[in-house]
């Protein structure tokens, strides 16, 4: 800015001399002038009528000059084009300020939503962790009832009265379901057994004293059991055993090495002592058994009914033409698995139908217990 001023001063020192001095000392002045700065030319106008007259003018013209700027300075370019994009920028900032708030608001609207979704599955949670542990707490005291239960019926004496062929109820848990039947878990001489490896030796003759007999028969809900009126004996070993009944198993429960048939017969005896002799006839598909049509004629209608046909039977027609057979001690076959038992197993199988057989399997398709162990117990076989 001083320069400026310096060069103002000098045009109008030049513009001035030109009228008074001649061209050449008036170069020369101006060029002293311009060479030294204008503080040191200040000093100098007291000598120098020239001078002075320049210092004045330069006096008069330097704060016209300086004042200017102080009222009003011109803009410069750079002044210019801020001041047109101030106003447009100002209300730019507005709409961006208003932007960032409803970001702000809309952010703080989804935060919110968010927590108050999480606290409903914390509840969600909780209510149903609560829920999971009563239902927990309920069935851990049934079980502890129910177990309190369980331990009190197996101290009690048990005295059941149903059992079966399969289940819960059959042969595996018979000795479980009354105590009085014991003998059919922890006996050491049951029956069936298999019969092999017997002795063979000169086994005396069964003795037959049977005849033509009313009897009835009832569906007992393991067999067909039919019972035969009295005066029907067999002789064995000098004892006599005086005929019950006779019953039917599907397969057969004996097992003469290692093979079954198809059904059996079992004829159980009595003595007047009480002891109990069982004659075994196997049955195999073949020719019409005449006795097994009688007993099918006659079935009843309903389990446990016990029908009485006028009609009779003659117990022979059971037995086999040859009378060879096995011996051994076992016991009942059914609960109360009382053992004791004389059985007598003929060798020679009876025939039955496949009809009759066919017949006797809708009713009772399994009704046999496995065979037992052997226990080291003697069998003999007629020679």
């Amino acid at each position: 800015m001083r320069n400026l001023i310096a060069l103002f001063a000098c045009s109008c020192v030049v513009l001035s001399a030109s009228a008074n001095d001649p061209a050449p000392a008036a170069a020369a002045k101006l060029a002293a002038s311009v060479s030294k700065p204008a503080s040191a030319s200040l000093p100098a106008a007291g000598k120098d009528s020239a001078s002075a007259r320049i210092a004045a003018t330069a006096k008069e013209s330097a704060p016209a000059k300086e004042s200017a700027p102080a009222k009003e300075s011109a803009p410069t370019k750079k002044e210019i084009v801020l001041k047109k994009a101030a106003p447009a920028a100002a209300p730019a900032a507005a709409p961006d300020d208003n932007k960032e708030q409803e970001a702000e608001v809309a952010l703080s609207a989804k935060i919110a939503e968010r927590l108050a979704e999480l606290r409903e599955r914390q509840q969600a949670r909780a209510t149903a962790a609560v829920r999971a542990k009563k239902v927990a707490d309920n069935r851990r005291r049934e079980e502890e009832k129910a177990a309190a239960v369980a331990a009190i019926l197996a101290a009690a004496p048990k005295h059941g009265t149903v059992w079966s062929y399969e289940g819960e109820l059959g042969p595996a848990n018979w000795s479980k379901i009354n105590v009085d039947w014991a003998k059919c878990g922890m006996g050491n001489r049951q029956s069936p057994i298999d019969l092999r490896d017997g002795i063979k030796v000169n086994l005396e003759q069964i003795g037959f004293d049977y005849h033509p007999s009313s009897f009835n028969e009832v569906n007992n809900g393991h067999t067909i059991q039919v019972t035969v009126g009295g005066g029907n004996f067999i002789t064995v070993g000098n004892q006599t055993y005086e005929l019950q009944q006779f019953h039917f198993h599907r397969p057969s429960e004996e097992k003469v090495n290692g093979k079954g048939t198809e059904m059996v017969m079992h004829l159980v005896h009595r003595s007047a002592e009480g002891k109990i002799a069982i004659v075994a006839v196997l049955l195999e598909r073949g020719q019409p058994h005449g006795l097994m049509q009688t007993i099918w004629d006659n079935l009843p209608l309903e389990k446990q009914e016990v029908v009485s046909p006028s009609s009779v039977i003659d117990p022979m027609d059971a037995l086999p033409q040859k009378r060879d057979y096995f011996t051994y001690m076992g016991s009942m076959t059914e609960p109360p698995c009382n053992e004791g038992v004389l059985w007598l197993v003929f060798k020679q199988p009876r025939q039955a139908s496949p009809a009759q057989m066919a017949l006797f399997s809708r009713l009772y398709p399994l009704n046999a217990r496995p065979v037992q162990s052997t226990g080291g117990r003697m069998i003999k076989e007629s020679n």
